[in-house]
C-alpha cells in the first residue's frame, strides 16, 4: 500500500482543515455526491489545495485495495524532526512528556499511541527507524490525523536516545508488567519520558536497565497477562496528564 496518502472522509477533511501544507493534491472519486462533495471542494479551495475528480478504480489502485470512501489526499514529505533541536527548544521550566516506543511494529498501535499522546498533552512521540512501524497511511487514519500534527521523532537507537533525554533533565519511566511499583503509586515526574515496550516482548533488556523508574499497570482479572501496547500507553499518558498537564 502506498504510504504517502491520507484516505477516508474524516481524516482527509481534518487534514485539509488543520494541516493543508501537508496536502500535495486531493483526489475525489467522480461518484461522490453532495453534500460531501461540496464540503470537500469548498475546504480544498479555502486551503489552497489542488483537487481532481477521478474514477473510483484509480483510488482503489492508489490505496492498494484499502477503503478510501471516495477520497484520497497525496501527501507532501513530512519534516524530519531532529531530537537535539527538539530538546533544546523545550522550555525547561514547564512540565513535558515524551513518549518513547521501543520497537512497536503494528501501525494501528502506533497510530493509537500518537492519538493518545496528542490528547494527553505529550510533547512528542519517538520511534525507532528500524524494526518499527513508521508513520504511514494506516497510522494517519488510526491517529485521526494526530500524526500530522504532533512532533514525531525517528531515532536510530532507543537506548542512546534515552541517554539524551536524561541529559535534558528528563526522568525515564518504563511500563513493565513485572515491575514492583504500580502506575497508581506515586506520581510520574514533571519532565518524563514514558517508554512503551513492543507488542508481546515488552521492554528490551537494555532499555529496561536504562529506565530510572519501572511501573506496572495493575491487572485485576486472573488470566489477563498484559494489555495492548496502545492501551498501556494511553493509561501512562493520562496518568501523567492527570497531574502535570498545563
Amino acid at each position: 500500500m502506498t504510504e504517502d496518502i491520507c484516505r477516508g472522509r474524516k481524516p482527509v477533511i481534518d487534514l485539509l482543515a488543520k494541516s493543508p501544507s501537508r496536502c500535495a493534491k486531493l483526489l475525489i472519486a467522480n461518484n461522490v455526491r453532495p453534500p460531501f462533495l461540496d464540503e470537500l471542494i469548498d475546504t480544498a479551495k479555502n486551503a489552497g489545495v489542488t483537487f481532481q475528480l477521478v474514477a473510483p478504480e484509480a483510488l482503489d489502485k492508489i490505496s492498494g485495495g484499502e477503503k478510501h470512501q471516495g477520497v484520497i489526499c497525496r501527501l507532501t514529505q513530512g519534516k524530519t524532526i531532529d531530537l537535539d533541536a527538539f530538546l533544546k527548544a523545550l522550555d525547561p521550566k514547564l512540565p513535558s512528556l515524551a513518549v518513547i516506543l521501543d520497537h512497536i511494529e503494528d501501525p494501528h498501535n502506533l497510530g493509537a499511541v500518537i492519538r493518545s499522546a496528542e490528547a494527553g498533552g505529550a510533547s512528542c512521540v519517538v520511534y525507532a527507524k528500524r524494526r518499527s512501524a513508521v508513520p504511514n497511511d494506516t497510522v494517519i487514519k488510526t491517529s485521526a490525523g494526530a500524526s500530522l500534527r504532533l512532533p514525531l521523532i525517528p531515532v536510530s537507537n532507543i537506548t542512546r536516545t534515552i541517554e539524551r533525554f536524561k541529559a535534558a533533565d528528563f526522568w525515564i519511566a518504563g511500563l513493565d508488567g513485572e515491575a514492583e511499583e504500580s502506575l497508581w503509586t506515586g506520581e510520574l515526574p514533571e519532565r518524563c519520558a514514558l517508554v512503551i515496550g513492543a507488542e508481546g516482548e515488552g521492554l528490551s533488556r537494555l532499555v529496561r536497565e536504562n529506565c530510572d523508574i519501572l511501573k506496572r499497570i495493575p491487572i485485576k482479572q486472573e488470566g489477563v497477562s498484559s494489555l495492548n501496547a496502545s492501551v498501556a500507553a494511553a493509561l501512562g499518558i493520562f496518568e501523567w496528564s492527570r497531574v502535570h498537564a498545563v
